[in-house]
């Protein structure tokens, strides 16, 4: 019972600092552009930039067979790509929270354990501009939208938990071992492409049907294929419900693992900084 009053007491925590994490996060938002002549449209324009390529490349370019549901491929790997780089940016960026804000963390009375989520709310808002980019993207190619889009908003809180989870244990670990930031990154990288985002599962005919289940147990997959339930076929979250319950039994097992390495590596924080 100790243990879950001291993960109830953490979120507790996180809630009555959250003025201090919107202030952290908008800050952090405008000082990550603030020497460039454009300041924080970069962020912007960078969603823009890369959808269209994406589109050039794929569905102009190389004219990529459509994907199941006689869908074009770029739009299939559009509604793919916006919540890996979410997931990848911020990961990546959370990781390094502690490190780049050490001057906070040596500060005794400081809440250090907003800081991985002031990194990731500063990916949500480049991820929320993205989202509308690609649903104007799919209006402009013609394709209908359903009502089922509006559970984007579900999926992006299930991946925000998952890194959220990740998260206090890398920041936490990365700590005392610097080359985890390094080691994280390649292995984001062999992630992409284990994880069915460039490619389509079921278009693998060399990978039997009864194999699915190993790829299903990435929880980001589920993520992925969440955002092209909402974008394309319009499925609903529950009507997965052993899937969505497998998902969540992971994020609530990271989650609890995070916690506790976080606040039992906490303390020495500031002596290693």
């Amino acid at each position: 019972m100790s243990k879950i009053r001291k993960c109830f007491q953490w979120f507790v925590d996180l809630y009555s600092n959250r003025r201090l994490i919107f202030n952290l996060a908008n800050k952090d938002f405008k000082m990550r552009y603030a020497a460039s002549y454009l300041g924080a449209i970069w962020a912007f324009i960078q969603p823009v930039v890369t959808i269209f390529i994406y589109i050039l490349v794929f569905q102009w370019g190389l004219k990529s067979a459509p994907a199941s549901g006689n869908v074009p491929y770029a739009l299939w790997l559009v509604a793919g790509m916006v919540p890996w780089l979410f997931f990848f940016e911020s990961l990546t960026n959370a990781t390094n929270s502690l490190l780049e804000f050490s001057y906070l963390v040596k500060k005794v009375v400081f809440k250090i354990s907003v800081l991985p989520i002031v990194k990731i709310l500063t990916a949500l808002y480049v991820h929320a501009f993205f989202i509308v980019v690609a649903i104007v993207v799919y209006i402009l190619f013609g394709y209908p939208l359903t009502f089922a889009l509006v559970q984007v908003i579900y999926y992006t809180i299930a991946a925000t938990a998952l890194v959220l989870g990740l998260s206090y244990i890398t920041s936490a670990l990365v700590i005392f071992f610097r080359d985890l930031g390094q080691i994280i990154n390649i292995i984001l990288q062999f992630l992409m492409w284990l994880t069915p985002i460039l490619w389509e599962l079921e278009a693998f005919t060399n990978i039997p049907t009864s194999a699915h289940w190993i790829f299903k147990l990435n929880p980001i997959y589920y993520i992925v294929s969440g955002y092209r339930d909402a974008f394309i076929y319009g499925t609903w979250f529950w009507e997965k419900p052993t899937w969505t319950l497998c998902f969540w039994g992971v994020v609530a097992v990271i989650g609890l693992i995070g916690i506790f390495t976080f606040k039992k590596l906490e303390k020495h924080f500031a002596d290693v900084l």
